[in-house]
C-alpha cells in the first residue's frame, strides 16, 4: 500500500478527519492515535491533517505531521481549504478519508492527484447507507477500507460495495501507562456520595439521536438490582442532550436516589473516575468498539460488554470481561452480580491493544 514519489523517500499522506489534537470522544483519540503511529513509520515521510474541528490547546504533535487548522469554522471554510491544500499542496501518494461524509471531497482530490484513497470507519455512520448519493456511490472508487472492528465492518460491507484492495482491522489502542487500578478518590467519593455503596459506571455521550450507549438499560434493570442490594449505586458519567430524559425516567422508575449523573468528566481525572467502579456496564446495541470498555479495564474494573456490538470484540469475545444481550434484563442482572464477586485488577491479555501493537498492526496494513 505504502507507495511514494521515487524522487523523495518516504510516502506522503493527506488526511481529512474531524478531529484529532485538540477534540474530545472516542473519534478524535482514535485519529490522534491514528496520525501519532503513520509518523512513526520509517515509510511515511510527512502527513498533512486538516481536521474540521479543534480546539487550543492542541497538545503535543508528531514531528512528521503537518496539523493544517485553516479549515477549522464551519462545513463551508472547510471543504474550500482542503480542496485547495489538496490539489495545490505536496503530491500525497495516499489520501485518507477519516469520515464517509468526506468521501466525496477524498475521493476528487486522490483521483486529481493520483494517489490512493483509504478511509477509515469507525462504527453507526457506516452501519447503513449514508443518504448522502455521491458518498454512497462512491464507495466503489475506495481501495482500502480500515475498519475498528469486526462488527462495522461487516455491516458497512452489507451494503458497499468492497473497496477494490481489500480491508483491514485496526482495533482501539490503550495506552496502558496512562492507566492502572488503584483505590477509589476520596475527593470523588465524598463528591458523589459513594461511601458504602457497590458501584455500578457506565461512561458515554447522552445524545437524543443516539440512545445506544446502555444508559436506558442500566436505569431499566435498578430496581431488580436495589431489590437485591440496596447498596447499589449507578454512575452515569458523561453529558449531552438526553441527560434530562434519563433523569427523568429514573424518577418515574423510582430509582433517582440510586443514580448520579456525573456530568462532563475532565480529561484528566477519567481514570479517576473509572477506579470509582466497582463493575463497569455497558449493555449497548451501537458501539464500533467500546474503547471506554478496555480503559476501564486499564484501570483494573472488571466489565460487561453486550454481544450485539463492537463492545463483544472490547472483550476479546469473553476473554477480557462479561457479555451479555442488552435486551435480556435477567442476563444483565446475573452478570453484575456475577462481576461483583470478581477481584478488581487487571487481565491478562489487555496488551492486545496496546500502542506498540497498534503501531505494529497499521504498519503491515499499510505495507501489504
Amino acid at each position: 500500500m505504502i507507495t511514494s514519489d521515487p524522487a523523495v523517500r518516504g510516502a506522503h499522506v493527506f488526511m481529512l478527519l474531524s478531529d484529532a489534537y485538540g477534540g474530545f470522544g472516542g473519534i478524535s483519540q482514535y485519529n490522534r492515535d491514528f496520525i501519532d503511529a503513520m509518523c512513526s513509520l520509517p515509510d511515511i515521510a510527512s502527513v498533512e491533517a486538516m481536521p474540521r474541528l479543534a480546539e487550543q490547546p492542541l497538545g503535543p504533535l508528531p514531528d512528521k505531521l503537518s496539523f493544517l487548522l485553516s479549515g477549522v469554522g464551519g462545513i463551508g471554510r472547510f471543504v474550500r481549504a482542503a480542496f485547495w491544500r489538496g490539489l495545490t499542496g505536496p503530491r500525497p501518494d495516499i489520501v485518507i478519508c477519516g469520515h464517509i461524509n468526506l468521501l466525496p471531497l477524498c475521493t476528487l482530490i486522490a483521483k486529481l492527484r493520483g494517489a490512493q484513497l483509504v478511509m477509515l470507519i469507525f462504527g453507526i455512520e457506516v452501519w447503513q447507507p449514508t443518504k448522502r448519493f455521491l458518498a454512497d456511490r462512491l464507495v466503489g472508487q475506495i481501495d482500502l477500507v480500515v475498519s475498528i472492528s469486526r462488527v462495522t465492518l461487516e455491516r458497512y460491507l452489507s451494503w458497499a460495495s468492497g473497496p477494490r484492495g481489500g480491508t483491514a482491522l485496526l482495533p482501539n489502542a490503550i495506552h496502558l501507562e496512562h492507566y492502572a487500578a488503584g483505590p477509589k478518590a476520596p475527593d470523588l467519593v465524598a463528591e458523589y456520595g459513594l461511601a458504602g455503596r457497590k458501584v455500578l459506571m457506565t461512561f458515554g455521550r447522552m445524545a437524543s439521536s443516539e440512545r445506544a450507549k446502555g444508559f436506558d438499560e442500566m436505569i431499566e434493570v435498578l430496581p431488580r438490582l436495589r431489590e437485591r442490594d440496596p447498596t447499589i449505586l449507578y454512575l452515569a458519567a458523561g453529558k449531552g442532550d438526553d441527560l434530562n430524559r434519563l433523569k427523568e425516567k429514573a424518577a418515574a422508575l423510582g430509582v433517582a436516589d440510586h443514580v448520579v449523573f456525573t456530568g462532563m468528566v475532565p480529561e484528566n481525572r477519567k481514570a479517576d473516575h473509572y477506579r470509582l467502579a466497582d463493575v463497569y456496564v455497558m449493555p449497548s446495541r451501537g458501539e464500533g468498539f467500546g474503547f471506554v470498555i478496555i480503559e476501564a479495564l486499564a484501570c483494573g474494573v472488571p466489565a460487561i460488554a453486550s454481544t450485539l456490538d463492537g463492545g463483544f470484540e472490547a472483550i476479546r469475545e469473553g476473554m477480557l470481561g462479561i457479555a451479555v444481550d442488552p435486551a435480556d434484563p435477567g442476563q444483565i442482572e446475573r452478570a453484575i452480580f456475577s462481576a461483583l464477586k470478581t477481584p478488581k485488577g487487571i487481565p491478562e491479555g489487555l496488551d492486545y491493544f496496546s500502542f506498540p501493537n497498534f503501531i505494529n498492526r497499521l504498519r503491515a496494513i499499510l505495507s501489504t
